[in-house]
């Protein structure tokens, strides 16, 4: 099926002027493969260490959408909004529908305010209507789907804007098309309505809490609007075989409203919808501003134009067309989310509210942050290409923690969850704030942030709810977490050293944000509790370990057994996760060769896990070690091991984009470590050039002079022409533009 429309002249010139750039010429969204960690991983660190087969699907799906759009609109195989089941699994041979998804990319949540649009042709049915399909009759791109249901002797194609999207049914044979339309809703609490007056058809489905609170309403829902190009034929509701006449349904299972309509022969039907999480009337307004009308091949076409823009500000030069699908695939991947949750009137749910409605004076209001994941690279990423859009999500977390009065742990389906372990939402501020992107209210962040660093929270039931840092009294008494405490009131209970060092982390970041806003005496405190980190540092074993509220340690002990106290993980793993202080971690170790061996120690045994994200800055940190060209080494091997074609390319859960933006920095050369240094360790790029095309419009661009195709070893590194000193460039150097030369030839270069 080929979606591209005849162009006229008229429409082109049109196009080049609201878009001012090779759109046409770079065609990049051809390499981005939507599939893509839609099949379960087969690398060997993640047959190894995966728990369990859940944990090695990256659990992304085909998505089509806008860079961070509200909706993600795709191929549902897997029914309902069950926890870490996503709503496409590549090994599935059957379609249920396409669904308006608030799927977490690649994480092992679950989905929430969604809805799905299932085609059937001949006689209505309300169940058994699932339809078999093979991945030969699909068709898939960041901008337009596509599957051939043969059973129906129809096609279904779906494109999407930042909060809408269009469908297009095509039947090949005259027939009767109904479409069922389902609010997914497993606490059976959707609402689907026909008005024949209007010919609109809308609903809801309430989102509901997972982890703290789980269970108990979000405080708002995801609505949806659909319009139809013809006049609404037959109409009615349904609940499992059960048919109605009634114009509504709600808070049944299986329920939902049927449409129906006559076609000829390669006759099509277009829908257009609208989704919000404020209101019907929310998505109304949406649709309206975003897709006005029903010309789906033009549709089409400005969502790959928006692709091709946001795809475009990176290029590459290399003669791997297979490393360029990784690439794009993988930017692709890291522009799914945080997630756009405002109306085009700026109209949002309140954060932790109870469908208390606000709205923003300017700019966008994001949720969705897996923040234990993309902190450490997706954000960073996005420091250096689009500094607006990390002002939005800065701005968007600092109102999150006055409207709850704390600023939440993980804020995902905008509320507190207290998931995963760590603060770092201190890392995220306070990096673009250092990094000069300030347009928010610093000492308002500022007191937010501290608030969470200094106390707890005096009211219990606050706590429960996930109001402050878990365990942070025990924290604050010992100078770490003793097992002791099992750290209850948490969705991961215990992991106390993993806790105390990932809080030695945030303490630091927030050190630094002190000491820009000249707050000596906090900068004091929270630059001593960043060193926090060495009470749990055994210096008899070279690891991080349990450790009693006496002071004694934990015993047995295994540095590769997982163990409670440590976060998805093995001690020897966690080690080295000390990304604000890589000095003082190698002279714990006994100096910078004792860190060198006891990385070695961790790849030769194969201890590696690339598919968990504390050990990503692991394999940069032999720069800090004598060998920095073993860096160059480790990471050409990730790259090769853990990233592939295909929809079995990604080695673990992509949290949001994390990995993926792994791929991409390790690939262009350069990765953020301490992502708040505004520093980032070199290692050798897989490309021969690369060029990064800033906001400001300057270029920076990185060049290769290989002694041969195959050289990875690096020996010197030139920046605007002047040979660099350092193994890591700073942001300020990269945000300048200029060009940065990498001389590599076959063999490490030992001085």
């Amino acid at each position: 099926m080929n979606f591209t429309p005849k162009i006229t002249n008229r429409f082109t010139y049109i196009i080049l002027l609201l878009f001012p750039w090779p759109v046409f010429a770079q065609d990049l969204v051809k390499y981005v493969q939507p599939m893509a960690g839609t099949a379960i991983a087969t690398t060997a660190s993640a047959l190894k260490h995966g728990q369990t087969a859940d944990t090695r699907f990256a659990n992304t799906i085909p998505a089509v959408t806008s860079p961070f759009g509200m909706t993600q609109w795709t191929p549902e195989t897997e029914s309902g909004e069950t926890k870490c089941i996503p709503p496409y699994y590549y090994k599935d041979s059957i379609f249920n529908g396409l669904r308006g998804s608030h799927w977490l990319s690649g994480s092992c949540t679950q989905d929430y305010g969604s809805f799905t649009i299932m085609p059937i042709t001949g006689k209505l049915k309300t169940t058994n209507y699932s339809a078999a399909f093979k991945h030969a009759d699909e068709q898939s791109s960041p901008h337009v789907y596509s599957v051939n249901l043969k059973q129906y002797q129809l096609k279904a194609a779906v494109t999407a804007t930042e909060r809408c999207a269009m469908m297009q049914f095509t039947l090949e044979q005259a027939d009767s098309l109904y479409l069922l339309i389902k609010a997914n809703s497993d606490y059976h609490e959707g609402f689907v309505k026909v008005d024949k007056q209007t010919g609109e058809i809308s609903g809801y489905n309430p989102a509901h809490r997972i982890y703290q609170g789980w269970g108990k309403s979000a405080g708002f829902s995801g609505f949806f609007v659909i319009r139809f190009e013809r006049s609404l034929g037959k109409t009615g509701t349904f609940s499992g075989d059960r048919i109605f006449t009634a114009d509504s349904i709600k808070n049944d299972a299986g329920t939902g409203i049927y449409a129906g309509f006559k076609l000829n022969k390669g006759e099509k039907l277009i829908i257009r919808i609208g989704t919000s999480f404020t209101s019907l009337d929310g998505a109304r307004k949406n649709l309206q501003a975003e897709m006005p009308g029903f010309d789906f091949d033009r549709a089409v076409e400005n969502s790959k134009l928006k692709w091709e823009k946001a795809l475009g500000q990176i290029s590459i030069s290399t003669s791997s067309e297979r490393d360029k699908r990784i690439f794009y695939t993988s930017f692709y991947h890291a522009m799914q989310q945080p997630r756009l949750f405002n109306d085009v009137d700026g109209r949002y749910p309140r954060f932790s509210g109870n469908y208390q409605i606000e709205k923003l004076s300017g700019g966008n209001y994001y949720d969705d942050f897996s923040m234990w994941d993309i902190y450490r690279a997706q954000l960073p990423l996005f420091e250096i290409l689009n500094p607006p859009l990390i002002n939005n999500l800065a701005k968007s977390l600092i109102l999150k923690g006055k409207q709850g009065g704390w600023m939440p742990i993980f804020p995902c389906w905008n509320s507190y969850t207290s998931e995963m372990i760590g603060d770092h939402t201190a890392s995220v501020v306070s990096s673009a704030y250092l990094k000069g992107i300030t347009d928010f209210d610093a000492e308002d962040a500022y007191q937010i942030l501290r608030r969470n660093a200094f106390d707890v929270p005096a009211n219990r039931a606050d706590y429960v709810e996930g109001k402050g840092r878990r365990a942070l009294d025990s924290y604050l008494k010992y100078q770490y977490i003793p097992v002791e405490d099992s750290v209850l009131d948490a969705f991961h209970k215990m992991e106390q050293v993993s806790r105390t060092i990932e809080y030695a982390y945030d303490d630091y970041a927030l050190a630094q944000f002190a000491k820009a806003l000249k707050k000596s005496a906090d900068y004091a405190a929270l630059s001593k509790r960043a060193k926090y980190y060495t009470h749990v540092f055994d210096p008899s074993t070279g690891f991080v370990r349990g450790k009693h509220a006496d002071g004694s340690w934990v015993s047995p002990f295994n540095p590769d057994k997982k163990e409670t106290y440590i976060t998805e993980g093995t001690a020897r793993q966690y080690t080295f996760y000390v990304p604000q202080d890589v000095p003082g971690l190698a002279k714990l170790m006994g100096g910078t060769n004792k860190l060198e061996q006891s990385l070695d120690s961790l790849f030769v045994k194969g201890e590696y896990w690339h598919g968990n994200e504390p050990g990503h800055q692991i394999p940069f940190m032999y720069n800090y070690t004598p060998s920095p060209w073993k860096t160059q080494a480790a990471v050409r091997k990730i790259l090769a091991a853990e990233y592939s074609d295909g929809p079995g390319g990604l080695g673990g859960n992509d949290d949001a984009g994390q990995m993926s933006a792994w791929y991409m920095f390790a690939a262009m050369g350069f990765y953020p470590v301490n992502p708040v240094s505004g520093e980032y360790l070199l290692c050798s790029p897989l490309f021969d050039k690369i060029a990064i095309t800033l906001q400001n419009g300057g270029k920076f661009e990185i060049t290769c002079h290989k002694a041969n195709p195959k050289s990875m070893y690096i020996h010197t590194v030139k920046l605007n022409g002047k040979t660099m000193p350092d193994n890591f460039i700073r942001y300020r150097d990269i945000m300048a533009g200029g060009r940065l030369e990498i001389f590599m030839q076959d063999k490490p270069d030992t001085n």
